[in-house]
């Protein structure tokens, strides 16, 4: 049986004006259960989590399978039919103009139809719960008979969050949390005084160790007031409180010891909350192994917290346990109503676009000869362990895309763990981000224990999903990859689910005695991990990288390279927007933007007029000969075309790509 599981909005990609709350559109397809691929849309469109319609993520899903969509036997939507009803009326009640039909089941029809080329029977939609879908996605991939599983997210249909038992007789409702009392709401309003917002999560949870959770303790437990069976309240109302005690602060305002112990206490209050649940959970069903799910479940502190606590014997956090990863779940859960429960644990969710055949792979590189040096090697794990032995730091392009937010070593940045001015190097290179977020070890499985804290029995930590302790003799040797606290994000590496992985890994130990490599997400802060063989040139050459690494190719940068005989055309979700303003002094003016589509609406930057006017010359012709046609100095224009480039909000194509 053919499954497709689709998650996302109700708007395409050029659809900038119906903005809606979901996030991380994402499709994936089950052939018997197993998967066959799957991707979020944002690797495909460029726009970073992503709300359009996964059609790309669809169409590619479909593609590796060799099918249509008349060929697939179920399409399991995670979210209840009620609550999608709702979002769609109360789109069309905000514009009345708008031609949404108000039933979900046609309007998604509706869209195949159009987008998609088939006509799909009603008969064959499945709609998911949305915490469902999360809790079948982490119980089904754990490889346990029976575990508690817990769902732990901002919202989704009528709960943020649920605690289920799973066994082969399926998920059996144990506790629901009510929207009202949502951690993931909580934690997302409270990093509002940090000057953080939804999707910052994680840089609060890198703050926390620096800072003392006792300087806000009291306040903290008072907005989370714990009840009896595992549950508890929170006033929200409360956090209005903290005005007296912490001003917000604004983006790019200095953080100062405050923020840290609001992080630290704020990191606190939720894990206090979390334990609650599990130890009620623990004693009153005896069972001993635990699946979390959710968008709160990636906060890897807690989950190493609850993994060393010793509390449960195993513990399973899904890889994409957000909401990208319920197009899975949902697709699982049809699954399961049609055939058993078998557990078999993840081994890896390199499931997205493959690089290609070293043939086209070479012949797409070609076309960009005139920036980059590019040499074949025959052993490329080997050259670019001596790169990174050398202090180079890389990026690193292979095989399938990784599905969900982790570059697990096929789309990663690589670079010596050991140099602790190397956190502060790679951020200056490449990143663009707070001094205070730590990078991740890659370490081969083998050898996890010498340098890391493995609780008892446990030898595989393939996703990235835990924090454990480094061994305190390690922790000065792996300077750039050691938080704070003395505590590293980890993920092993397997020869046998990542053999290229390993070999880069196990060179690099060979040359300099640690088998550990600095892996960190191959992007920019404004764009999602790179997909293609063309995102990752774009990163290399926009960004400090000092090699790059595709397949079995190098490549190096030429100085010198003619930029400005590259190509500019506007992506998609980027369009050009002119308006007249009256300013203070009464005058008015002509005001120019440009206008990227995120997640949940439009980004704008201004433009001066001349770069404005020579944006809508796009097309076919290099940079130099619009500046021409523009009558503007190359040297003018090379720098905002290069910017613009760098933010990604225009594709460049040398004229060789574009024969």
């Amino acid at each position: 049986m053919l499954i497709l599981g689709f998650y996302g909005g109700p708007s395409t990609e050029f659809e900038t004006d119906s903005p809606t709350q979901t996030h991380d559109g994402a499709a994936v397809l089950l052939k018997d259960g197993e998967v066959v691929a799957a991707i979020e849309e944002e690797r495909l469109n460029r726009i970073k989590h992503s709300y359009a319609a996964p059609l790309r993520a669809a169409r590619f899903v479909m593609e590796q399978a060799g099918v249509g969509l008349a060929d697939i036997d179920r399409i399991a939507v995670p979210f209840q039919a009620g609550s999608a009803d709702r979002l769609l009326r109360r789109l069309y009640l905000a514009d009345p103009s708008a031609t949404h039909p108000l039933d979900v089941a046609d309007a998604l029809r509706a869209q195949w139809r159009r987008y998609l080329g088939a006509d799909v029977p009603r008969e064959k939609i499945r709609f998911v719960p949305h915490h469902i879908a999360h809790a079948t996605a982490t119980f089904e991939m754990s490889g346990f008979d029976q575990a508690l599983v817990m769902t732990i997210d901002g919202q989704g249909d009528s709960e943020s969050g649920l605690t289920l038992k799973g066994s082969a007789a399926g998920l059996e409702l144990l506790q629901q949390v009510p929207i009202p009392e949502s951690l993931g709401h909580f934690y997302m309003q409270a990093i509002g005084f940090l000057g953080y917002r939804l999707f910052d999560e994680y840089k609060v949870m890198g703050l926390a160790p620096y800072g003392d959770p006792e300087r806000f303790r009291a306040p903290f437990e008072a907005m989370c007031e714990l009840l009896p069976q595992g549950r508890w309240r929170l006033h929200m109302d409360l956090l209005d409180g903290m005005f007296a005690q912490l001003m917000p602060r604004r983006k790019g305002d200095p953080i100062e010891q405050i923020h840290k112990d609001f992080a630290a206490a704020l990191q606190q209050t939720l894990e206090r909350a979390v334990f609650h649940a599990l130890t009620h959970f623990r004693e009153t069903t005896g069972l001993s192994k635990l699946c979390l799910g959710g968008g709160v479940a990636h906060n890897c502190t807690m989950n190493g917290n609850i993994l060393r606590s010793g509390l449960f014997e195993q513990v399973f956090v899904h890889p994409a346990a957000h909401d990208g990863g319920n197009a899975l779940g949902a697709a699982l859960s049809v699954h399961r109503d049609q055939a058993r429960h078998q557990p078999r644990r993840l081994r890896n969710v390199y499931w997205g676009s493959p690089i290609g055949e070293p043939a086209s792979v070479e012949s797409r590189l070609r076309a960009w000869s005139d920036f980059v040096d590019i040499a074949h090697s025959a052993e490329v794990e080997e050259t670019a362990a001596e790169l990174i032995a050398a202090g180079k730091v890389i990026g690193w392009v292979q095989g399938r895309s990784e599905f969900g937010p982790r570059a697990l070593g096929n789309r990663s940045i690589l670079a010596d763990p050991r140099p602790a001015e190397y956190k502060g190097l790679i951020n200056q290179m490449v990143k663009t981000r707070e001094s205070f977020r730590p990078f991740a070890p890659a370490v081969l499985e083998e050898q996890a224990a010498e340098y890391f804290e493995l609780p008892a029995g446990a030898t595989q930590f393939p996703f990235m999903t835990f924090v454990l302790n480094v061994q305190p003799d390690k922790r000065d040797l792996l300077g750039a990859v050691t938080h704070v606290d003395g505590t590293a994000r980890v993920q092993t590496v397997s020869r046998s689910e990542s053999p290229r992985f390993w070999r880069v890994i196990d060179a690099f130990g060979r040359r300099t005695g640690v088998p550990v490599l600095l892996n960190t997400s191959f992007n920019n802060h404004v764009e999602p991990i790179v997909d293609s063989v063309e995102d990752a040139l774009a990163c290399f050459l926009t960004t400090g990288l000092q090699a790059l690494v595709v397949g079995d190719f190098v490549l190096t940068k030429k100085d010198g390279a003619p930029r400005a005989a590259l190509v500019p055309q506007l992506p998609n979700h980027v369009r050009l927007h002119e308006r007249r303003q009256r300013e203070a002094d009464g005058e008015v003016r002509d005001l120019f933007e440009l206008r990227r589509a995120v997640w949940n609406g439009e980004a704008r930057k201004p433009l001066p007029g001349p770069i404005f006017g020579l944006l809508k010359r796009v097309g076919e012709a290099p940079i130099a000969e619009l500046a021409c046609q523009a009558g503007l100095p190359l040297e003018d224009v090379m720098p905002a075309m290069e910017e613009l480039w760098a933010e990604r909000c225009l594709v460049m194509r040398p004229q060789a790509a574009q024969r």
